[in-house]
């Protein structure tokens, strides 16, 4: 693996080993934030999949691509997850000896010791039915429930000689927990990554680590954003501008937020904590 990645994205897999890998199957079953994620950055789906249809505050994460200046400010949502308490990744043979199917969600659900009634058994046949759906024209999508099947099919998309690096959007300060929504401020130019292709991985809601990853063939670019929050918090977050949109579902969140229709105009989004983007290491020809 190590001859694939750069060195700095071979420390980043070392590092999600170590965050996710560290224990065994959770029990633990991650809900609002995660379903809202791929909701929110995933051209399938709406908010009104697992929500209500009123304004939710972890709809904030959207803006323009001309709203990347200095000095603007306004309300962004950047919810706090402890690795420590988060469901983790199972190694390879462990998740490929567990179902991993709708049609299988009874037997999951006695495999879990969950009610069929409950929260946790919801949030679950969310994610596999979001797994299961077909991809959008031009899309290439996979769950992926293991490191190794993550790091698969993402070389499946740059290539297997190609390296590559992990955005992700973090903390710089400690975050105060109870105060996820509130105006953050650009401090700086924010830095264009180069990005060809990119692979977005979202976390799902489910007993152990899930992360819906998938590649759109279609101009998107990517930024690395610094900010800083009203309570002085400093969030370093990856950002996505998606530039077609006209594939998208009307219904997104996204253009409820920004007042805007399917491919009338670029929409940009903050990625969760929680979720990555894979990019080549690389510079322009």
């Amino acid at each position: 693996m190590g001859s694939l990645l750069s060195s700095r994205s071979f420390t980043l897999c070392v590092l999600l080993v170590l965050m996710f890998a560290q224990k065994s199957t959770s029990r633990k079953v991650v809900t609002k934030d995660n379903q809202q994620a791929l909701a929110n950055t995933d051209g399938h789906s709406s908010s009104s999949h697992m929500m209500n249809n009123h304004m939710d505050p972890s709809e904030q994460i959207f803006f323009t691509i001309s709203d990347l200046k200095i000095g603007k400010s306004w309300p962004i949502y950047f919810s706090y997850k402890d690795p420590s308490t988060s469901p983790h990744l199972l190694p390879r043979d462990e998740a490929n000896s567990i179902p991993f199917s709708s049609s299988e969600l009874p037997y999951l659900l006695e495999f879990f010791s969950l009610s069929k009634d409950s929260h946790q058994a919801e949030a679950m046949k969310y994610t596999l039915t979001q797994c299961e759906l077909q991809p959008l024209k031009g899309e290439t999508k996979f769950c992926a429930t293991s490191l190794e099947s993550m790091l698969d099919f993402t070389r499946g998309v740059f290539g297997l000689e190609t390296n590559f690096k992990i955005l992700t959007t973090n903390f710089i300060t400690n975050p105060l927990i109870s105060n996820p929504l509130q105006n953050y401020t650009i401090l700086k130019l924010p830095e264009e990554i180069y990005a060809p292709k990119m692979v977005a991985c979202h976390s799902m809601p489910y007993p152990y680590a899930v992360f819906y990853c998938h590649y759109q063939d279609s101009e998107n670019k990517l930024f690395q954003v610094s900010l800083t929050g009203e309570n002085g918090v400093r969030v370093e977050a990856a950002a996505v501008c998606h530039m077609d949109t006209s594939q998208w579902n009307r219904d997104h969140a996204s253009f409820r937020v920004l007042k805007i229709k399917p491919g009338t105009s670029p929409v940009c989004h903050f990625l969760p904590v929680d979720n990555l983007v894979w990019a080549p290491d690389q510079l322009p020809a």
